[in-house]
């Protein structure tokens, strides 16, 4: 699954990238070195009128339908094969699909004679962003303030990823940017894009304290010599 990631995009990449209509950042946007699960982050849907925007969502998705706002780890990844039918994403999936804006995410693996599991820090080849497939939802019960909430959607391990983990993000390529974010899209089209990645992923170990989710700083993401 996937529980940390970077976000170290300008504003100016995500405006160009996304082709956002506002030309100012959301009240609370900043780089992060160490994304963490019940944290806000940048997430790109669509507005009131099919216009796309950015926001700060919470991650860890909490179903429209549930009693209180209450998320799980379980919810903040939405997996491939059971998105579309999983009573606390099917909703969602229908229409209300976002992308979230990524440098790279993180995975651990347990290895012999190390104390604790190495963390692994996994970007593209390329040097481009990683836009992940997500999904986002809006709670309010009664006079409740309202809750806004995201999740990333992982499939099976990237060949590059798969000696260290058994999952991976869903990353999305530009030309599939409208149609996932489209509500006119169906399911069935939609699940169509959740597909490994075609490129390949530099996988480089890195500190162990990028495992305290409240270490957040440019040193985390260097690569250990």
């Amino acid at each position: 699954m996937c529980g940390r990631y970077t976000h170290k995009l300008t504003w100016r990449q995500i405006h160009d990238l996304y082709e956002l209509t506002s030309n100012e950042p959301p009240e609370g946007w900043r780089e992060r070195f160490n994304l963490a699960p019940s944290q806000d982050a940048l997430v790109i849907r669509l507005d009131a009128e099919g216009a796309r925007e950015a926001v700060m969502l919470k991650w860890g998705l909490v179903p429209f339908w549930a009693e209180e706002p209450k998320t799980g780890y379980s919810t903040i990844n939405a997996r491939a094969e059971t998105v579309a039918t999983k009573r606390a994403f099917r909703s969602a999936f229908k229409t209300r699909r976002c992308i979230v804006p990524a440098s790279g995410f993180y995975e651990w693996r347990a290895e012999p004679g190390s104390k604790g599991k190495q963390p692994y820090h996994i970007t593209r080849v390329d040097g481009e962003p990683m836009s992940f497939a997500g999904l986002w939802e809006h709670w309010q019960k009664g006079d409740a303030p309202a809750v806004r909430t995201f999740t990333t959607i992982v499939g099976d391990a990237h060949p590059d990823v798969a000696p260290i983990h058994d999952r991976c993000p869903i990353i999305l390529e530009r030309k599939q940017f409208k149609p996932w974010l489209d509500p006119r899209t169906s399911p069935a089209e939609a699940t169509a894009m959740l597909l490994c990645y075609a490129g390949r992923l530099n996988v480089e170990a890195v500190s162990k304290a990028v495992s305290n989710a409240r270490n957040d700083y440019p040193e985390l993401v260097a690569p250990l010599g």
